[in-house]
């Protein structure tokens, strides 16, 4: 099979994840790439976040349409995390392969379980914006968490953000996932600025097609979620990403 099916199919499947769950769906683009397209890890997570960025901008303008945005609170949670995600997206270039590799299979585990667990639930009317105000130093430690996260595996990590901007921020479950996109692009824009050198090295023939892939795949996934449902759905992702994170972690030490 050709490099640019396989780079088809496996953006396709990214961004039906993506459409259909809300987050996660980016954390599958790595392995793809190191295994299905033969990336080094630390080429992988560059690729990867300019898949994030772009799919994350696409779902962003659908999402501030119906008004699903609160973009005050949401650039206020983003800056939070922009230097920690140049500062990670700087380092990444320069740690052991392992690192990188054993680093990402954990975090994949975690997303897995993370998708096992019931969601949080809506918490009712707005109240990002106060919240912010009230908490800044619980919302910025978290706003760097993640971008540091974002900067240093290349993961946009909205399995985290969207529980996060529910529990700290105390966002509603519709404008925490349309918000979160806000996060996760501001943070991937952030970590691709310090990876100059390895994103000239970033093979377009392959990376152009498997984006365009998960941005088109994004709006079936919505569609597949509607007909299937979200818990089975979550529950048959969950134990992909368990799954491609074991066989990560016995590569890595192999």
């Amino acid at each position: 099979m050709s490099a640019l099916v396989l780079a088809l199919a496996a953006g396709a499947v990214v961004g039906l994840a993506l459409g259909a769950l809300g987050g996660g769906g980016s954390v599958l683009a790595v392995p793809a790439l190191i295994y299905l397209l033969s990336f080094t890890p630390a080429a992988a997570t560059t690729a990867s976040l300019i898949i994030v960025t772009a799919t994350s901008i696409t779902a962003l303008y659908a999402h501030a349409r119906t008004g699903a945005v609160r973009w005050r609170a949401g650039a206020l949670f983003a800056a939070a995390g922009l230097l920690p995600a140049a500062a990670a997206g700087a380092a990444a270039a320069r740690l052991p392969q392992l690192v990188l590799t054993a680093a990402f299979a954990a975090v994949a585990a975690l997303a897995a379980v993370r998708m096992l667990r019931p969601g949080p639930a809506d918490s009712g009317p707005a109240v990002g914006d106060r919240a912010v105000a009230v908490r800044p130093v619980k919302v910025a430690g978290t706003g760097a968490g993640l971008g540091a996260l974002t900067g240093l595996l290349g993961v946009g990590g909205g399995f985290l953000t969207v529980p996060a901007l529910v529990t700290v921020a105390a966002f509603e479950m519709r404008a925490a996932v349309g918000t979160s996109l806000l996060v996760i692009a501001a943070n991937s824009l952030a970590s691709l600025a310090t990876r100059g050198a390895t994103t000239a090295g970033v093979d377009w023939a392959l990376i152009a097609p498997f984006t365009g892939a998960a941005i088109l795949g994004a709006w079936d996934g919505r569609r597949l979620a509607a007909k299937v449902g979200g818990t089975r759905l979550k529950r048959t992702f969950a134990i992909l990403l368990l799954a491609v994170a074991a066989f990560m972690l016995v590569d890595a030490v192999a």
